[in-house]
């Protein structure tokens, strides 16, 4: 128990918070899995015009766009995904598409890479934050260093190392966050 203003608070291995589970070991195994139903979950919505073989496969893109992945990327743009989950949440999406479409699946749809968004979303948040005065709260947690060592092993994936990764693979730099037009046409992938 935690007491908080003198009122006892039961401890919880997880609890949800605007939408999305946090765990108290700092895993995101439960909201990858959570975010995979929430798509399959508008995915049903929708499967009356996705798997219509009437409806052009352009539109069955843009309806997949517009209802079934912002679904599956609530909440993502904070999470430092393992490889293992995104591929989780990679392969989710292709099985949505090879549903609607028996083709080529992301050109015909045009959609683009289920990674290469969360990517995106990540880096748009992360500048964001960048451009809040150096003493805006979020911008101090990016860079909070815990005391004390880490534990023996291999080191977790922390947020910052995640978005590191991302900027070097898409070139760009941290200085160039605070130019937000710029930002934001150096880190978009494409399809909206």
């Amino acid at each position: 128990m935690v007491r908080l203003q003198g009122i006892e608070i039961k401890k919880v291995e997880d609890f949800k918070y605007l939408g999305s589970t946090v765990q108290s070991n700092g895993e995101c195994g439960k909201e990858v899995k959570k975010r995979v139903q929430a798509g399959w979950n508008g995915w049903r919505k929708v499967s009356g015009v996705m798997c219509d073989k009437r409806v052009s496969a352009r539109m069955k893109g843009k309806v997949y766009k517009t209802v079934v992945r912002p679904a599956m990327l609530y909440g993502l743009e904070t999470v430092a995904l393992r490889k293992r989950q995104e591929a989780e949440l990679e392969v989710a999406e292709t099985k949505m598409l090879r549903f609607s479409l028996n083709e080529y699946i992301r050109g015909t749809a045009h959609v683009r890479c289920f990674g290469d968004k969360v990517r995106e979303a990540r880096l748009r948040w992360f500048g964001h934050v960048q451009r809040r005065d150096s003493e805006h709260i979020g911008r101090r947690m990016l860079r909070l260093e815990l005391p004390g060592r880490r534990p023996r092993g291999r080191p977790k994936r922390r947020f910052m190392d995640v978005v590191k990764e991302d900027m070097k693979l898409v070139g760009v730099r941290e200085e160039e966050a605070e130019d937000r037009v710029r930002w934001r046409q150096m880190i978009c992938c494409g399809d909206p």
